[in-house]
């Protein structure tokens, strides 16, 4: 009988293991990177994991998945700083298909750790990527992620993305010119209610109130995507009421300033002058872009 207990017990322990690897997805046995993810999500010891999976990255254990998950824990943990150095320190040791997912990683830690001139320079290699075709392996579109849900993401997404993270980041140094110039090429690609809201803020901060109500109001009039969310209809109606009716400035794109050639052709926003003799190899989004002075003069 208690034999039996034991077999019993010995198969419940078995059953509860194997079902870990299956849930958590994570491969069997007990390597470093098993022993620093169990450790993460079933016995809850982020600072004992964090341990492990430097180990795992020492071994040469699943190096890839090892390095992310332990930045991403020590992000958790308020080391975000760590969090910075490990990829920086390790990335290499990584294969070439992890590197976009770690800048992806090194993005959200500069954000949290304000260090925003790190981030606008590693969105800026971002963007210098897709233009010279290197995003995505060459390919239009990838295999994303979220929340459990695998999606199909286009070179175009991704790119609007990018550009509404970098406007972000502008806005973070009061550069409301840059940012405004970066979200209306965001828009331009692909129009979002959130990137919409912040480009009316840049507009009311440079005073130009008539064209921030126009960017505001599509929201609000759910014209755009994302406006079924309705926080970023609160957002808009709450920056439509501290609207003034002031003065309103004269637009850049009325005094012949396009989007491509404001931000392209600055130095300090996106760096062109080393992008130029890569121009035939440009994506097609790029393209897009440039024609975007003709639709705001239509």
């Amino acid at each position: 009988m208690a034999s039996s207990k034991r077999r019993f017990g010995a198969a419940g322990g078995a059953d509860k293991k194997d079902l870990f690897h299956v849930v958590h997805k994570v491969p069997a046995g007990d390597s470093p990177y098993v022993v620093a993810k169990h450790l993460q999500l079933v016995e809850k010891q982020p600072d004992v994991a964090i341990v492990w999976f430097w180990k795992a990255i020492n071994s040469g254990d699943r190096v890839d998945s090892a390095l992310k998950d332990m930045a991403m824990v020590m992000k958790q943990q308020d080391r975000s700083e760590e969090a910075i150095e490990a990829i920086r320190s390790f990335r290499h040791l990584c294969s070439k298909q992890a590197q976009e997912s770690l800048d992806n990683l090194l993005i959200d830690l500069y954000k949290k750790c304000g260090k925003v001139e790190e981030q606008i320079e590693l969105l800026k290699q971002k963007l210098k990527s897709i233009y010279l075709g290197e995003a995505f392996n060459g390919k239009a579109t990838k295999k994303a992620r979220s929340h459990g849900k695998k999606f199909q993401v286009s070179i175009q997404q991704e790119t609007s993305r990018i550009l509404g993270n970098l406007g972000w980041a502008y806005m973070q140094q009061n550069n409301f010119e840059a940012a405004e110039l970066v979200y209306r090429k965001a828009q331009a690609i692909e129009p979002d209610a959130n990137r919409a809201c912040n480009l009316g803020l840049c507009l009311i901060k440079q005073g130009r109130h008539d064209e921030a109500r126009q960017a505001l109001e599509d929201v609000r009039l759910r014209r755009i995507y994302g406006s079924e969310d309705g926080k970023v209809v609160a957002r808009a109606e709450q920056l439509l009421r501290e609207l003034n009716p002031l003065q309103c400035v004269s637009s850049p794109f009325q005094v012949g300033l396009s989007v491509h050639e404001g931000i392209m052709g600055k130095p300090d926003l996106v760096v062109m002058n080393e992008w130029t003799p890569f121009r035939s190899r440009r994506l097609p989004v790029f393209e897009e872009i440039a024609t975007f002075r003709d639709q705001m003069a239509c």
